[in-house]
């Protein structure tokens, strides 16, 4: 016998949907903070709180925090070490008349946290400033780490991207306005050296390739399939590929994940292999980009760091993604994904003013940093390759954007019926060539499809034709 179906009401709880909310605490949140900028204090660093409180105001939870989640002591001797390093309350901005739903700003003093020689690190801001006395307590009914304020002194402690957009197109020879793609091996596990070898043989063929990297499920140190032989043989694919290139380099990126003890021994056997760039799942190995930043930057040619950020969803709903996105920015990725553009529906998050943001935080002028390269991936396909290059190009930033497709790319299949990157890269060029053209240029987004698949049945694109029917099979 089944279980009962729950209660009306119980339905209609589960069923909320949080992105509606997500998207409204957002869009007034960034209008208040507009309005009213939080404070930069120059011995602080200043976190905004998003609270519903249950049934305090908001003054006392930005005091309440003040001690929980720095001292630990209430209303310290004035001027002692404590109060040195006990927070402040720094404003709050009440949305309603309850007082328990709004703003609240609160600063950590450098104090409690600087280093001698005068550096902090991402993992020790974040653990303090989001921590168990914001998040965990049963009063906040809600809490969001939404922004953070850091002085100009403090974020040049930080190393940044080795490379960013333009270091990476120089050491690729990419121009600045030239659209640079890359690609991901598929199938993501369960493959070999030889696998690897092959996948990007077929990549480096295509002079549309600046970067190609392995996926985040495939594990650095298998019995099978080894880091170092992977690179090896990736390495040794680039180099037979090189006249086929016009000069052009191409990165390629190993996946080094691991326990803490064995990153670094994992990231130097890739790159002395022949690994370019390295990936890590930055989500979830916080404090490993930074780490191996630091241990590369002597080098004469430092690893391009791909920060991946599977699972930054199940952070984003505490810490809004663009801080999340400056602390991996700062700790030194040079390639960050974000989302593509496309028709309807978002295949993934990040979407709408989220997205804006995440790419505002990845490519704004910080003092000292270089920016980081946005990542256009997830879902990216032949189908939405021109809305993505149409948006770049309006908004003058094609120097900042790697377009990243993997099954795409990988997946598509050829007359026989089996799996020929050649021919999803071939595809992917002929899109490119249709966007060049200008032929699409007023198409709405809705009708772009469909219309790049007409361009390509009348001009005999077949790769083009072919690839579309297969991502798209609904499509007339």
């Amino acid at each position: 016998m089944g279980l009962n179906i729950v209660d009306k009401d119980s339905a209609q709880i589960l069923w909320q949907d949080v992105d509606a909310r997500e998207a409204l605490i957002r869009r007034i949140v960034s209008e208040r903070l507009a309005e009213s900028p939080p404070p930069i204090l120059d011995d602080y660093i200043v976190a905004t709180y998003f609270f519903a409180l249950r049934s305090t105001k908001l003054e006392g939870a930005a005091e309440e925090i003040s001690y929980l989640a720095a001292s630990g002591v209430k209303n310290p001797p004035p001027g002692s070490l404590l109060d040195q390093c006990s927070a402040k309350p720094a404003g709050i901005d009440a949305f309603d008349s309850t007082g328990r739903l709004g703003l609240a700003h609160v600063a950590f003093p450098l104090k409690m946290m600087v280093q001698p020689d005068g550096h902090l690190t991402s993992c020790d801001v974040l653990h303090t400033l989001a921590g168990a006395g914001i998040f965990d307590l049963y009063e906040r009914q809600d809490a969001r780490l939404v922004a953070i304020q850091m002085p100009e002194h403090i974020i040049r402690t930080f190393p940044g991207p080795a490379y960013g957009p333009a270091g990476v197109r120089a050491r690729t020879g990419f121009a600045p306005d030239q659209p640079a793609f890359g690609t991901i091996l598929k199938p993501t596990a369960g493959i070999t050296p030889d696998d690897v070898e092959f996948l990007v043989a077929e990549a480096a063929q295509c002079p549309l390739f600046l970067f190609v990297k392995e996926d985040e499920d495939l594990y650095p140190n298998l019995d099978y399939s080894p880091v170092a032989e992977r690179a090896r043989r990736a390495a040794a694919a680039i180099e037979r590929a090189k006249d086929a290139r016009s000069g052009l380099g191409l990165l390629f990126a190993s996946h080094i994940t691991g326990a803490p003890h064995e990153i670094l021994d994992t990231a130097h056997a890739a790159l002395e292999a022949g690994a370019t760039a390295l990936m890590f799942s930055e989500t979830f190995a916080t404090g490993a980009v930074r780490m191996v930043r630091e241990a590369t930057k002597h080098l004469e040619t430092p690893p391009a760091i791909y920060g991946h950020n599977a699972g930054i969803g199940v952070k984003s709903r505490a810490i809004w993604r663009e801080v999340i996105d400056l602390f991996a920015r700062l700790d030194g990725i040079d390639f960050r994904q974000t989302a593509p553009l496309k028709a309807g529906e978002p295949f993934l998050r990040p979407y709408g003013d989220e997205w804006r943001a995440s790419e505002d935080v990845l490519s704004a002028p910080l003092p000292g940093i270089r920016p980081t390269m946005i990542v256009r991936a997830g879902g990216l396909d032949q189908g939405n390759i021109g809305l993505n290059l149409q948006d770049v190009d309006a908004r003058g930033i094609t120097e900042g954007v790697l377009f990243l497709a993997g099954s795409a790319i990988n997946s598509i299949k050829n007359d026989e019926g089996k799996t020929d990157p050649k021919r999803g890269a071939e595809a992917m060029m002929q899109a490119l060539e249709v966007h060049q053209s200008g032929e699409l240029n007023g198409v709405t987004a809705e009708e772009h499809t469909g219309a790049l698949a007409g361009v390509a049945e009348r001009r005999k694109l077949t790769a083009l034709s072919a690839a579309l029917k297969q991502r798209y099979p609904g499509l007339v």
